[in-house]
């Protein structure tokens, strides 16, 4: 994305990556021993615009754990959202800035977003989640 953006913008971005485990609020509900994973922003985040960028926007809450991440590295002078699937049902009143594709979808399925730099393409699927 940020060298998509230098192609129109020709202004370089920087980008960082951002561990929400322990900013969630389910901590206790997804595993005993969580893999904590890095932070790696380097950069201060203090009046910058941070965009986060995440794949499927569902419930709010894994951005609701990285703007809480974020805030605790500076302060930003804005937070905006991007994100490439927004499937609805919020439990938290969060909207993003900027979405890719909107997929209404029913609680009952789960949506897989595989991208060409992790998975060797570029694919949605959606599925219903296994009870």
């Amino acid at each position: 994305l940020a060298q998509e953006i230098f192609k129109i913008e020709k202004e370089e971005i920087s980008v960082g990556t951002l561990d929400i485990t322990l900013y969630r609020d389910d901590l206790s509900l997804v595993a005993r021993q969580p893999l904590v994973l890095k932070t790696e922003i380097p950069f201060d985040v203090s009046q910058k615009k941070i965009v986060l960028v995440d794949d499927v926007l569902y419930t709010g809450r894994t951005i609701r754990a990285a703007m809480d991440a974020i805030v605790d590295l500076g302060r930003p002078l804005v937070i905006q959202l991007a994100v490439l699937i927004d499937r609805g049902h919020r439990e938290l009143p969060i909207r993003a800035d900027f979405i890719g594709k909107n997929i209404p979808t029913s609680k009952k399925e789960i949506v897989k977003v595989q991208l060409k730099e992790v998975d060797k393409e570029d694919k949605v699927g959606i599925a219903i989640k296994d009870i």
